[in-house]
């Protein structure tokens, strides 16, 4: 059995959500939301993401974490705001020392509903019915949770490809 992590970045709502992985049994763990204040200055919103992710790894020791690729090209403002929050989504599993994987978001949608196409409707209703039981308050923690499944599908792949390429 293993624990994974799947991270959705966010500077206001930054979801998580965690899944227990053995053979192809998916096992919902926790998930959540964490929110800043949009009042704050962006120094210290980064700061609070840090430190709750930090916790919840240190609480649910996950083995790997996964977050999801974003891309905003509305205002250029709050793509910059979001690219700083997915910094804090890579860097902090990294310094505690998990491997961190990451998947776009038609790849996450394509491995829990089957196109790349998906609301965020058919995307909560998937990962309800792949993981039984999850409560699920909020899309962004049912985002986070469709990464660490989306992982769970591809880490072997993965590794099995990461593996030939030493062996070459």
């Amino acid at each position: 059995m293993i624990r994974l992590m799947g991270i959705d970045p966010g500077l206001r709502f930054m979801g998580w959500g965690m899944i227990d992985v053995e053979g192809n049994r998916l096992k919902h763990v926790a998930s959540g939301v964490i929110g800043t204040d949009g009042a704050e200055s962006v120094p210290l919103r980064l700061c609070e993401l840090h430190g709750a992710l930090q916790k919840l790894i240190r609480e649910y020791a996950p083995a790997e974490a996964a977050v999801e690729e974003t891309y905003v090209n509305r205002n250029g403002s709050s793509t910059l705001k979001l690219g700083y929050a997915r910094g804090v989504a890579l860097l902090t599993p990294a310094y505690e020392g998990l491997p961190v994987a990451e998947y776009g978001a038609m790849m996450v949608k394509k491995s829990v509903v089957g196109t790349g196409s998906a609301t965020k409707e058919q995307v909560t209703m998937m990962v309800k019915r792949l993981l039984p039981g999850a409560i699920i308050h909020r899309a962004d923690a049912s985002d986070a949770l469709a990464v660490a499944i989306c992982h769970a599908h591809h880490r072997v792949s993965a590794q099995h490809v990461a593996a030939g390429k030493r062996m070459a």
